[in-house]
């Protein structure tokens, strides 16, 4: 006879859910309900955090960021369509055998990032490039993801490695039965679509509505940009080191890393190549291996520069272990590549002292408040 204990409490529902355990001897997936994953505890808060409505600076709320906010109309965020996503987002049982989960790639201390080079799946295969941080990914303008952008939308990639015969090895039918197991579930979904129907469109848009939640705004330089108002500017916050390492910044890299004003993001507005390679052929053609476009062989889509003090290793593949050799790449380390970005074919040719101090700049972008979010963290305990 089966036992029962309490998996969660579900105070926007203000339901208590239980779950019915296997007897000693009875395999778990011969229970009539799903399990939670094993010695994990699902726990909500009473009220729903705030995902919809964030306290954001005003240089989070002007008409630059708003030009560049990928969130689709038919998909906005919701308290409870996020909160739902941040229960799958930390759930083993979406891989196939209950061992994986999107956050098993996605730490929240590393900004969301994997501090390995390459992530191991399922099965322990690893991935051929490095896991992407997902801090600030719906100011991209582009809406396109995957290093490769081989993903149109969000919505769109969140499933895609649920699906990886490396990484989650699922099919979305199993999804859709596993999640339907659990009486949680049904009821996260009818707070955040109205009814308990589980559906792969439901799953994809929730997912979605968390990451885009993955807002860092609370950082160092968010604070002196706030009383400054110009980002060009020494902010009264800084030390010497750090405003000269931003003057250096806006003068080298913000052509690239921060166009059109959009301090909400610090993304690149389309996948470039910064010379990590001289040869097309034997290396990861990137963008080029989705489009077959020769131009565009060993492109790759950049990632936000949030929170980049902890979501090393760096570039697609993870070969650069910390940001000084990042630097050092870029000052005097670019390749010959013929797709190579015209302004970094020279380098940079930056000294001993300006390494340090746009090293400085960068650790500025650090928001020890987003790493800890209680919003972001695993409900599962």
């Amino acid at each position: 006879m089966n036992r029962r204990r309490p998996l969660a409490v579900l105070g926007c529902l203000g339901l208590a859910v239980f779950f019915p355990v296997a007897a000693r001897g009875e395999e778990a997936g011969d229970a009539k309900k799903a399990p939670p994953p094993a010695g994990r505890v699902l726990r909500l808060p009473e009220k729903p955090f705030n995902y919809a409505n964030p306290d954001w600076p005003a240089h989070f709320q002007g008409r630059a960021v708003r030009r560049v906010d990928n969130t689709p109309a038919d998909n906005p965020i919701t308290d409870a369509g996020a909160t739902l996503g941040r229960v799958i987002f930390y759930d083993t049982r979406v891989s196939a055998n209950g061992t994986v989960a999107c956050a098993s790639c996605h730490f929240q201390k590393n900004g969301f990032s994997d501090p390995r080079r390459f992530s191991k799946g399922y099965e322990g295969k690893e991935t051929d490039r490095n896991a992407m941080p997902l801090v600030n990914v719906r100011f991209y303008p582009r809406g396109r993801f995957f290093w490769d952008e081989r993903a149109a939308t969000l919505e769109e990639q969140v499933l895609k490695p649920v699906q990886s015969k490396v990484e989650m090895g699922q099919t979305l039918g199993g999804l859709v039965e596993t999640l339907g197991k659990d009486p949680a579930y049904a009821d996260l979904f009818a707070a955040a679509f109205g009814d308990k129907q589980i559906t792969p469109d439901r799953i994809s848009r929730a997912l979605a509505q968390f990451v885009r939640s993955l807002v860092s705004y609370q950082s160092k330089f968010d604070a002196g940009f706030a009383q400054s108002r110009d980002v060009r500017d020494d902010f009264a916050n800084f030390t010497a080191q750090e405003n000269r390492g931003k003057t250096l910044f806006m003068r080298e890299c913000a052509r690239c890393h921060l166009p059109g004003g959009q301090e909400a993001g610090f993304f690149m507005n389309r996948p470039r190549n910064n010379g990590l390679d001289a040869d097309p052929r034997s290396a990861d053609g990137g963008v080029g291996d989705i489009t077959l476009d020769r131009g565009q062989v060993g492109l790759f889509k950049s990632p936000s520069l949030r929170n980049i003090e902890v979501t090393g290793p760096y570039m697609h593949d993870g070969r650069f272990d910390t940001l000084e050799k990042v630097v050092d790449h870029y000052s005097t380390g670019v390749k010959n590549h013929p797709n190579a970005d015209g302004r970094l074919r020279r380098g940079l040719r930056f000294n001993d002292r300006q390494k340090t101090d746009l090293v400085a700049f960068m650790k500025t972008l650090t928001d020890e408040k987003f790493l800890t979010d209680p919003r972001f963290s695993d409900p599962f305990q």
